[in-house]
């Protein structure tokens, strides 16, 4: 079998295009409609998306489906169409939070959890089928190429249904997610239609299968696994401290307005695009340091612009923000890039054959519970910070101050990462699918 050339990478990238496509929708439009035209506490809409990140540590049971299973083909879509109904119903759910808020806060439950259960199921098994098809030398690429597609699938969704919610109405909620889940499904189908019979290197099943709590035990076991989790895990949760406090922060120590502080955080995205972009050419193309050595730059970069961002603080007025933003996202784009890259080496490469999918859900489940507990680790700080100091900047830099040491740490951490083996028979990258 050939790996899968850039063509086919993309392709498997449209799947995080459908994910992103639905996320966006109940993290920000759901989100602000529940604040703002139903007047529900900012802590309703954040405990829904708690849930489903909640939910996902499920990850590695739905990896092992897929290991057992014959094709993990319908895993993904099964995924898709399990986060695409929980998207409809969320704004069916929002809906009827404002006439009757109980029904509607218990349906909006079980849709978060739908929506839970389809992004741990999509996003961990199509991160394994390019673990497995993809070639060692464009790893790096194919991180930074479906973590940049996700983003896409989160810009183009805010942007094109915010034309068709205007003016905003209930029904044209409801319909906008349902037309959403519609075409995510479609993009699914069309990223994943024959590259598993092409491209998936043949795996012997076993005669019995092995049951879920055996196979996780053995990747517990593992050590290198176990590493690679604590990274994954320390670094997304300094990642996802700084996104809840950037813009308060930015507004009231420099008093920007909404407009500007949606802009520094626009810049911060840029960052991370180019820093994504230059972990694919340096990894993949250059062939320049190894993907753990960009890891362990990402995250020392990340660290040192939180602490610049704290010392902008106290300088105030005149001082480089942008640029210190735009630092930040750059650091934060090439270690996310990389270790994306990095598990799906170690879970190809690294460890028992058959158990690709148990392991990245392993990791999932960790960047998962990170996410989740970094945004309420994060505000929680900055809240607890303020109460103490009455100077807003000196608050906002002594959490950025935290935020650094976690990254710093994770750093530390990427230097014991074990870089995965590079099997003699690995498939040799061909142009095109």
């Amino acid at each position: 079998m050939s790996g899968l050339g850039w063509f086919g990478i993309i392709r498997l990238g449209l799947v995080q295009t459908a994910i992103g496509s639905v996320v966006v929708l109940t993290n920000s439009t759901l989100n602000r409609v529940m604040v703002v035209e139903i007047g529900l506490a900012a802590i309703v809409p954040g405990l829904l998306i708690g849930l489903y990140y909640a939910i996902e540590i499920l990850r590695p049971r739905f990896g092992h489906g897929s290991d057992i299973s014959a094709t993990r083909t319908p895993w993904i879509l099964g995924g898709v169409a399990t986060l695409g109904a929980g998207g409809a119903l969320a704004a069916a759910a929002t809906w009827l939070m404002a006439s009757h808020l109980g029904l509607g806060l218990a349906l909006g439950v079980a849709a978060f959890l739908l929506i839970g259960i389809g992004v741990g199921c999509a996003g961990t098994v199509v991160l394994t089928l390019l673990a497995v098809t993809v070639a060692p030398a464009r790893r790096a690429a194919a991180g930074a190429i479906v973590f940049l597609m996700m983003i896409a699938g989160l810009a183009a969704t805010a942007g094109i249904s915010a034309q068709f919610l205007e003016p905003f109405s209930y029904p044209r909620l409801l319909g906008v997610a349902c037309a959403v889940a519609v075409i995510a499904f479609v993009l699914a189908v069309a990223g994943v239609a024959g590259i598993e019979a092409r491209h998936a290197r043949p795996t012997k099943r076993e005669a019995r299968p092995t049951p879920f709590f055996e196979a996780f035990a053995d990747v517990w076991a593992d050590g290198a696994a176990r590493r690679l989790a604590l990274f994954v895990f320390a670094s997304m949760l300094a990642f996802n401290m700084q996104d809840p406090i950037l813009e308060p922060f930015a507004g009231l120590v420099f008093g920007l307005g909404v407009g500007q502080t949606t802009a520094l955080a626009g810049i911060q995205h840029q960052g991370v695009f180019c820093g994504m972009i230059a972990a694919a050419v340096l990894c993949s193309g250059l062939k320049i340091g190894s993907m753990r050595s960009w890891i362990v730059i990402g995250c020392t970069l990340s660290a040192l612009s939180l602490l610049a961002l704290a010392l902008t603080g106290l300088a105030g007025p005149g001082a480089p923000l942008t640029a210190v933003v735009f630092t930040l996202g750059l650091g934060n784009g090439l270690f996310s890039a990389t270790v994306i890259g990095q598990m799906m080496a170690s879970a190809s490469d690294g460890g028992q054959p058959g158990r690709e999918g148990t392991r990245i859900g392993f990791w999932g489940a960790a960047q998962a519970i990170a996410f989740g507990l970094g945004i309420l680790v994060g505000a929680g700080a900055a809240d607890l910070a303020r109460a103490l100091l009455s100077d807003p900047a000196s608050a906002y830099g002594l959490v950025f101050c935290l935020e650094a040491g976690v990254f710093l740490f994770a750093a530390g951490l990427a230097t014991r990462l074990d870089l995965a083996r590079t099997p003699a028979s690995a498939p040799t990258p061909v142009p095109g699918e």
